[in-house]
Parts: C-alpha cells; sequence; structure tokens
C-alpha cells in the first residue's frame, strides 16, 4: 500500500507537471498560430482531425489500456501489438488516401484533398510507437512520457510558427501535427527499453481483442463525440470560418481538460489495477482520486470561464471574440471531464470493456442525434453548444451507477467527493467576479482575477481544513 501510494503521487506531481507545461507551450505557440492565421485556417484543420484520430483509435485498437490491464505482460504480447499496429496503420493510410477526394467533397473544399493526404502521415508514423508508449504507461513511466510530451510541443510549435510566419498557412498547423507525432514515436523508442521481434505472430494480439475491441469501440465513439461539432460544423458552414471560431473556443478548453485529465489518466489505470488485491480495495483509492480531481479541476476550468474574455481578446486579438463566449461555456464541460476520464478509467480497470463501450456508444448517438436535430430545427450554435454541455455532465450520473455497481461507491459518498469542491469553486468565482468588474484594463483584470481567484481557494480550502489540500502540501514540502 505504501508503495502504491508513493508511485500515485509520483505520478500526479509528474503528470501535473508535465500537461502544466506541455499545455503552457502549447498556449504559448497556439497564440502566436491565433495571430498569423485566420479562423478558416483552423476550421480546415479541424474537419481533418476526426478523420486522423478515427483512424490512430482503429490503429490502436485499445491495446495500450489491454496491455496496462496484464500484470505482467510477455514479450509476444507486445511484439504481436506492434506488428498488428504497423499493418493495420498502413492499410488505414491507403484507404484514407484514395478517400481524400470524397472527403473534400462532403466538405465542398477542394484544398483539404492534398492537406488531407499530408495530415494523415501522422498516425502512420504513430502506430510504429504504440507497443512502446504502452510499455511506458503500463510501467506508470511518467517522467520519461512527461519528457516526450515537452520535447514534442516544443518542436513541432517551432516548425508550425515558421511554416506559418512564411504564409502556408494551414499547411503549418498540419506540418505542425506531422512533426510531433514523429518526435512522440522517435522518443517512445528512445526511452522504452521493448524491441519488436521480426518473428510475427498475431495470435496474442487476438486473444487481448475480445477485451481491446470493445476499447475500441470507445475510442471510437469518444473521437466523435469530440469531433462532432469540428465535423457538422463544417458541414453546415462551408468555408470554414464558424468552425475555426468553434475550434478555437474548444482548444483552449482542451488544453485545461488535457492538463488535468492527462494527470489522472497517467495513474488512475494502473494504480485502480493494483488496489484491487489491497485491503480495503479499489474505493478507498478511487475516492481519494476523484477527490483530488476535483480539488483540481473545478477552480482550474471555472477559472478558465471567468478570464474568458480577457484571455481570448487579449491574447489573439478581437478576431477572435466570438471564440470567448463560447469559451465561456465550454468551461463548464470542461469541469466535470477529467471527472468523467477517472469513472471510465475504473471501469476499464475492473476488466468492463463492454460497459465502457456501451456507455460511449449511447452517448456518441445521443450527441450526433442533438446537434443534427437541432440544426435542422433551425438553432444556432449556440443552442447546439448548450445541449452538448447539458448532455454530457448527466452523463456522469451513468458513470456513477456503474461505480456503484463495480466497487460499490454510494451516491452519497460521491456527492460528498464532488460537491464540496464545486461549491467553494463557484462561490471564489463569483466573488473574484464582482469584486474586478470594475477594473478596465484587460490585462489587469484578468491578472487581478487569476491571482485573487487562488488566493481565496486556496485559502477557503485551508481554513475549512481539506484533507486533500493538507495531504498536497504535506507530500510537497516531504519531497523538499
Amino acid at each position: 500500500m505504501s508503495s502504491l501510494k508513493e508511485k500515485t503521487a509520483k505520478g500526479l506531481i509528474w503528470g501535473a507537471f508535465s500537461n502544466g507545461m506541455v499545455q503552457v507551450l502549447g498556449a504559448a505557440f497556439g497564440v502566436i498560430l491565433l495571430k498569423l492565421l485566420d479562423p478558416s485556417d483552423h476550421g480546415r484543420m479541424a474537419a481533418l482531425v476526426v478523420f486522423s484520430n478515427l483512424a490512430a483509435a482503429l490503429q490502436e485498437s485499445g491495446f495500450t489500456a489491454a496491455l496496462a490491464n496484464k500484470r505482467e505482460p510477455s514479450h509476444e504480447e507486445y511484439n504481436a501489438v506492434f506488428w498488428f499496429n504497423v499493418l493495420v496503420g498502413l492499410v488505414l493510410y491507403l484507404m484514407l488516401f484514395f478517400a481524400a477526394p470524397l472527403i473534400a467533397q462532403f466538405y465542398k473544399d477542394p484544398v483539404l484533398l492534398p492537406l488531407a493526404r499530408f495530415a494523415f502521415i501522422g498516425f502512420v508514423v504513430s502506430c510504429l510507437g504504440t507497443a512502446q508508449r504502452a510499455w511506458l504507461f503500463g510501467h506508470l513511466q511518467v517522467r520519461q512520457t512527461s519528457i516526450m510530451q515537452l520535447s514534442a510541443i516544443t518542436l513541432s510549435g517551432v516548425v508550425g510558427v515558421i511554416l506559418a510566419s512564411l504564409g502556408c498557412a494551414y499547411w503549418g498547423l498540419a506540418a505542425q501535427s506531422v512533426v510531433y507525432t514523429a518526435t512522440m514515436t522517435s522518443l517512445a523508442w528512445y526511452f522504452s527499453p521493448w524491441r519488436p521481434t521480426m518473428h510475427i505472430d498475431l495470435r496474442p494480439a487476438w486473444k487481448m481483442f475480445g477485451f481491446s475491441s470493445k476499447l475500441l469501440v470507445n475510442s471510437l465513439a469518444f473521437q466523435l463525440n469530440n469531433n462532432a461539432f469540428g465535423v457538422l460544423l463544417n458541414r453546415f458552414y462551408p468555408g470554414g470560418h464558424v468552425a475555426g471560431i468553434y475550434s478555437n473556443a474548444r482548444k483552449w478548453d482542451d488544453m485545461a481538460i488535457s492538463t488535468i485529465g492527462g494527470m489522472v489518466y497517467g495513474v488512475a489505470q494502473p494504480v485502480l489495477r493494483e488496489s484491487a488485491s489491497l485491503t480495503p480495495g479499489p474505493v478507498n483509492t478511487f475516492r481519494k482520486l476523484l477527490r483530488f480531481t476535483c480539488f483540481v479541476s473545478f477552480p482550474a476550468l471555472l477559472g478558465l470561464a471567468l478570464i474568458a474574455e480577457d484571455f481570448i481578446v487579449c491574447l489573439t486579438g478581437e478576431k477572435w471574440r466570438e471564440s470567448a463566449q463560447l469559451l465561456q461555456m465550454l468551461c463548464l464541460y470542461g469541469a466535470f471531464s477529467p471527472i468523467v476520464t477517472l469513472y471510465s478509467n475504473l471501469v476499464i480497470s475492473r476488466g468492463r470493456s463492454t460497459v465502457n463501450m456501451t456507455i460511449g456508444l449511447l452517448n456518441c448517438a445521443l450527441v450526433w442525434g442533438g446537434i443534427i436535430l437541432l440544426h435542422e430545427g433551425g438553432y444556432a450554435l449556440r443552442e447546439m453548444v448548450v445541449f452538448y454541455i447539458v448532455l454530457n455532465i448527466s452523463w456522469l450520473l451513468v458513470w456513477q451507477w456503474w461505480a456503484r455497481r463495480l466497487i460499490h461507491l454510494r451516491w452519497r459518498h460521491a456527492f460528498l467527493d464532488i460537491f464540496p469542491f464545486l461549491l467553494f469553486a463557484v462561490a471564489v468565482m463569483l466573488v473574484t467576479g464582482w469584486a474586478t468588474a470594475a477594473v478596465s484594463n484587460g490585462w489587469l483584470r484578468m491578472g487581478c482575477r487569476i491571482i485573487m481567484a487562488a488566493a481565496l481557494y486556496l485559502g477557503s480550502l485551508y481554513v475549512a481544513r481539506a484533507k486533500i489540500l493538507r495531504e498536497s502540501i504535506d507530500y510537497i514540502f516531504k519531497k523538499k
């Protein structure tokens, strides 16, 4: 138990550092690219992201989680996953290469034909490192993964900015994506001691496919859910402007979500798997992870909503002001998203990939059906986003129902773990917004709100003697 606590703490701290630095660097490069490029450039890339993500999910096929869920995966299993990914990745790229004209025709935008064929190279490169990344993930090598991410975001950001400044427009965004993937794959080979052999036997992968296939379907549903607006807005409003405005808001929201969700994802499944064999079992471990996630997620995302307008306008200019209101709305969804990630990892760690798949498919069907029906009914983008937020937050009740069945996590306990942090965060943001409303300068108002909100949130939790805050402080000072 002591070893597990140590691994969890180290993983969370390295995950927090890594994801925080990645998002800071990503934000810096993103601001520069937003100043150099137009909404239509970002909208065009958003139109292709869903195809790349779906192909990447098909290529990976849930094997990363399947390997991580095993206590001691064999070399043969890693080798089978490696060659499966390579073969499937090459086949999928050829299919998408020849489907590129249909994609351009669907969006009524001919420039997407060559852009798609270049951007899709990224997931072919990615398939060469899936087994290595699975090894790092299963062995809780969070520090190495942190170095990989920081290196990749820096190199790809520099390439994207240089190309955009030379007038390459959306080609700079595509190149940035490909370079990021290539760097991650190269460093995964460097850090992972595992190497493939030429003895190609896919039978071990096939044995895992019963478990991983359901994770694959869930991953596809997740990608379709996350990219529903990217696909449908480009179809509803050709030219990419509306999709670009939404894409900008969603990008900043996703950056904040990834900082917290990535930190939780990096340790949740392996830790919950190990805790299943310990006394008193996974419920206490899960509740601690849930409290920590809420402790971080609510102030971070609701704080971003508080400064959204100043953040967007001051950093990226007036041409992106439309994104600010959308960002404020999406942050409400984002505040709960890492919690959903944690619940999903719980279900996977209990070997219930069918449950994970079913929940993901139902959610995806409701998202797509709702957005299409709202558009057909004449509703605007704002109403579509409200529907998306309400549905995804409400879906947390479905996850909790399954947590109650799998580890006997009571509704009352889940409520007590989540609601206090939500209440504190909402109260702090309301007080901060009211107290700084008279500040006229956008930069000054944003700075005041960040400092005041952080001080009020941590101060109020300290006065309330929140255990998770004390544990975090104790661990940091212990390490010092």
